[in-house]
């Protein structure tokens, strides 16, 4: 074989693998011995990249948390080994195909406990129960969470094998959040006691294990923490940041005073300054709603403001501090270069969103490669 050519990238995300391990690492510093790990890798592994991501990850934690069907197949298929749990309820048609892959469904009700056990072979088919504790999107509200898990446990065909409940605001309201660990841990304990099974609980996830450790119960559900974005500020220090985002200089122009920049001609140049045009815009994931926010970009370590408003393909950067830098030259967007860094919990407070939304928009032209 001749040499291979070095791929031309325009605009790409590099993935640390390392750096994913570590914060694996970092969860399990948290947490008492023998309490199991879910990695939560929905919606793309939160835009880090799925198939990279899993097989990372594999034989080093748990289980694999999904949002959907499509999602468990792919980790399935991944890393056949490891256990996959879909962390939202399913359509009606989806039962069959997720009791023959062998996917741990959640669910909310008796129906849906039934209509699961008639796909059943040899073997029950095991769910998790969902106990509504605060969150309002799913499960069973707790008031009739234990009659509803009796009568779960009583169905030939099907095994009750987890108790899951979710934190809407644990790193918001820790009053609420303590109530709701107590009243969640009292309903396991019920449930253990009436039906004289011991299926495993899970609550916490990355605000959860952060400021509630020592609640943990059977399994944590790390999701925003694994890709080493703290949902708490203090604790950032402690994680280690998996995706670097990146483009390149397509174009640099020099232009006068007065000129205007962008839609909506919302920036105009105070005096002579050189812009830089970069290939990247909504289009990718860099959000519209950066235009005009105080938003940044790294430029040999330097921080060039984002000047005027995101197009689909393209955004434009101030340069004029930095004369000697050319075409072709490698910029971030999010991340870290020579002592600056950009994280994503900086991007969202200026696009005013969360740093789940920054990871999981970058889009499909976005190149993850894994390092």
């Amino acid at each position: 074989m001749g040499i291979q050519p070095t791929p031309i990238r325009r605009c790409w995300a590099e993935i640390d693998l390392a750096a994913l391990r570590h914060n694996v690492a970092t969860v399990r510093a948290q947490l008492a011995s023998g309490v199991g790990l879910m990695a939560v890798v929905k919606a793309n592994a939160y835009g880090h990249g799925v198939s990279g991501v899993v097989p990372a990850l594999a034989g080093n934690v748990e289980m694999f948390g999904v949002a959907n069907l499509a999602e468990a197949l792919e980790v399935r298929r991944l890393a056949p080994a490891t256990p996959v749990y879909l962390l939202g309820p399913a359509l009606p048609e989806e039962r069959e195909a997720i009791v023959a892959a062998g996917i741990l469904p959640s669910i909310s009700n008796v129906a849906e406990g039934r209509a699961y056990s008639a796909f059943a072979g040899r073997s029950p088919v095991p769910v998790h129960l969902v106990l509504d504790t605060g969150m309002g999107r799913i499960g069973v509200w707790e008031e009739e969470a234990a009659a509803v898990a009796r009568e779960l446990a009583a169905i030939p065909g099907l095994a009750l094998a987890g108790l899951a409940s979710h934190f809407p605001s644990a790193d918001e309201d820790p009053d609420f959040t303590l109530a709701q660990i107590s009243r969640f841990q009292h309903l396991v304990a019920q449930i253990r006691a009436s039906t004289g099974l011991r299926p495993i609980a899970h609550l916490e996830n990355s605000a959860g294990i952060i400021e509630f450790s020592t609640a943990a119960g059977d399994l944590v559900r790390p999701g925003l923490m694994l890709y080493g974005s703290s949902p708490t500020p203090d604790f950032q220090a402690y994680l280690r940041p998996v995706l670097t985002w990146k483009t390149r200089i397509a174009l640099i122009r020099a232009v006068g005073a007065g000129r205007t920049v962008s839609y909506g001609r919302t920036f105009t140049t105070p005096c002579p300054m050189r812009l830089a045009t970069l290939p990247v815009g909504y289009a990718d994931g860099y959000q519209r709603h950066l235009s005009n926010r105080g938003a940044d970009v790294l430029i040999r370590g330097r921080r060039c403001a984002v000047l005027g408003r995101v197009t689909m393909d393209q955004i434009i950067v101030d340069v004029t501090a930095l004369p000697e830098v050319a075409a072709g030259e490698e910029v971030v967007l999010l991340g870290a270069q020579g002592s600056e860094e950009i994280l994503a919990a900086e991007l969202a407070e200026k696009a005013g969103t969360i740093p789940w939304e920054i990871f999981t928009g970058l889009g499909r032209r976005v190149e993850r490669v894994f390092i």
